[in-house]
């Protein structure tokens, strides 16, 4: 399937990476497929990606590993909510959180409230609010520098 994106341009996107949001995402309950577009050249899932929409092209986020700037990341997820993603192990769970890059970019953060739950495997996918005192805004940049420092 080929869709004209605005940052992206051009993508096709395969059948089997299409993620599907049966409930679409928070503040865009409209958009319920997407794909996760990284940079294949350097197999770079480690840092920032971008959850391309394939129902409103014009509509990204960007997203991150929650556990490369909050290693205890642990979100307690009632299993309730999960039954619509099938069977979840630990390996074809993907979580994601969704990044907030401001004009100022010291001020980038990540939104640890709300992640992106993933089965890989039946490529489904659901965004919930975690009911744990996590914070909406934790900001990463000095994160960001130190590990890219030590790469």
């Amino acid at each position: 399937m080929i869709i004209d994106t605005r940052i992206f341009g051009e993508i096709d996107v395969q059948e089997d990476k299409i993620i599907t949001f049966e409930e679409g995402i928070i503040g865009f309950p409209d958009c319920k497929r997407f794909t996760l577009i990284f940079d294949e050249d350097k197999n770079d899932r480690h840092s920032i990606s971008w959850m391309q929409s394939l129902d409103e092209p014009v509509f990204a986020l960007p997203v991150m590993d929650p556990l490369l700037v909050k290693p205890d990341y642990n979100p307690k997820v009632e299993e309730e909510l999960l039954k619509e993603l099938g069977e979840l192990t630990e390996e074809n769970i993907f979580i994601l959180v969704t990044v907030t890059v401001p004009e100022n970019i010291e001020e980038l953060s990540v939104n640890l409230k709300a992640p992106l739950i993933i089965n890989v495997d039946e490529r489904k996918a659901v965004q919930m609010i975690i009911e744990d005192d996590l914070p909406v805004k934790y900001k990463i940049y000095e994160q960001l520098q130190a590990r890219k420092a030590g790469e």
